[in-house]
């Protein structure tokens, strides 16, 4: 067993049998030594009859390394005959037939109209082979989705699809686990000019009263500090609240002061006070031991010092570490995972509801042209295809600070479905009901267990 970050582990001794996991999640290089893939193989080459193994859940289109060695194999799938006809045919979720209404009711379409019921499904699979697509050219490849799995009812996979469909993130989730095929994105960047007409009539006096809770994010610069505070609701839907600027010079103690009383401010919310549930501050500037200094003395407010993430496409928040001589917690941010989140889906939504995020209106155009100040390209590191987000202009201070808001939400992680609970009026309790003068009231010992009842 090795890690594809360890090199040390990677190239300790010869074997004949490598099997390389979620290769699409692999790092560009293990450490300073190249590609892991690469260097395992390497290790297989005293061997005559060595077997190499690549498999992964595939990621996005064009820089997925499992897509583009499937395409060099032969590209089996898994054919299985129709109960009725005897056709054969690989599984296809443009075959699944349901109402969106009835996701209970689902059935399988054949090539030629043949109704499936998942009762057949265990039949098919066991009188199925697999079929190749493409000569043999030394490269066996295997492709399957989660219509052929004996613990998967295709009821199940309607329902999930139902339920990820709203969301470009959720979709593409479902893409790539549920049917192993890769996302393709709709551009990868995004304009600031429709943005601008989602501004809604509210600010930080007059908030709507869907949100439930209230993060901020603080962004650390040469002669000022940013800050944004954001309100959510369920399923992700969220408000930008209020953009400051504190001008000064972060070393200085009046600069921070000031964030300090903005981050213990009382906001009215549906009738409640609401304040900083968490907020994150940039540790990876100029600044570092002065968001240190920030930090350590209010974390238990939930005030806490953030960096990005070397990592590609890391977890949106990593478990904390203590660091400095004060034993500060720092979290490391997977700042291209949530900017994916941010650029690639949540703004691309068009109606309220999960994900959606939106602008009061009080903010300028180049409040959107910072948010949308970076795009995506398709890079090579040390050979591999990799994705990295690249600036379009030298200010996207509002984009970080949409990135390190949802990493208060993640440090948090709140039970959204416990608030709204909270938040509704209790049930009226039933009245008590009082037995007439007449009516007699029998009362009953509890019964003494016997011995074979313990």
């Amino acid at each position: 067993m090795a890690g594809a970050n360890s090199p040390a582990s990677l190239a300790s001794r010869p074997i004949r049998i490598l099997l390389c996991d979620e290769v699409d999640r692999y790092p560009a290089s293990a450490g300073t030594e190249g590609d892991p893939v690469s260097l395992g193989r390497k290790r297989t080459a005293t061997f005559w009859n060595r077997k190499i193994i690549l498999t992964s859940t595939p990621t996005v289109k064009g820089v997925s390394r499992i897509e583009e060695e499937y395409e060099l194999s032969d590209k089996r799938r898994y054919y299985v005959p129709c109960p009725e006809c005897g056709e054969r045919q690989h599984l296809k979720w443009s075959n699944v037939v349901f109402d969106p209404k009835k996701p209970s009711v689902v059935h399988y379409a054949c090539i030629h109209g043949c109704v499936i019921d998942e009762s057949d499904k265990q039949w098919m699979l066991e009188n199925g082979e697999w079929v190749a697509e493409a000569p043999f050219n030394g490269r066996a490849g295997f492709h399957l989705n989660e219509l052929y799995s004996p613990w998967r009812k295709w009821r199940e996979i309607v329902k999930d699809f139902l339920e990820a469909k709203g969301r470009p993130d959720t979709l593409k989730t479902w893409t790539n686990t549920s049917l192993g095929e890769t996302w393709e994105e709709r551009g990868e960047r995004l304009e600031h000019e429709g943005l601008s007409d989602r501004r809604e009539s509210y600010d930080a006096d007059s908030l709507p009263d869907d949100i439930l809770l209230i993060t901020a994010a603080v962004d650390t610069q040469g002669d000022r500090l940013e800050a944004l505070s954001q309100g959510w609701g369920e399923d992700l839907e969220h408000w930008d609240i209020e953009h400051k600027i504190f001008w000064g010079d972060p070393a200085k103690k009046k600069v921070w002061a000031e964030l300090d009383e903005w981050l213990l401010k009382t906001y009215q919310v549906a009738g409640r006070g609401l304040k900083v549930a968490c907020a994150a501050i940039d540790s990876g500037g100029h600044h570092t031991e002065h968001v240190y200094n920030f930090c350590k003395p209010r974390q238990g407010r939930r005030v806490f010092a953030i960096k990005g993430s070397s990592e590609y496409y890391g977890p949106v928040v990593s478990k904390p570490s203590q660091v400095g001589n004060k034993r500060v917690m720092l979290y490391r941010i997977g700042t291209d995972t949530v900017k994916d989140l941010v650029l690639m889906s949540w703004l691309r939504i068009s109606d309220y509801g999960p994900g959606y995020i939106h602008f009061p209106n009080d903010v300028d155009d180049e409040y959107f042209k910072q948010l949308t100040g970076e795009e995506r390209k398709t890079v090579y590191v040390r050979g591999q295809k990799r994705l990295k987000w690249e600036k379009l202009r030298e200010r996207q201070e509002i984009l970080d600070l949409h990135v390190y808001n949802y990493a208060a939400y993640s440090i948090l992680s709140p039970k959204i479905k416990a608030i709204v609970a909270k938040r509704k009026p209790p049930e009226p309790k039933p009245e008590p009901v009082i037995p007439s003068s007449t009516q007699r009231i029998r009362k009953t010992r509890p019964k003494k267990p016997w011995a074979s009842d313990i």
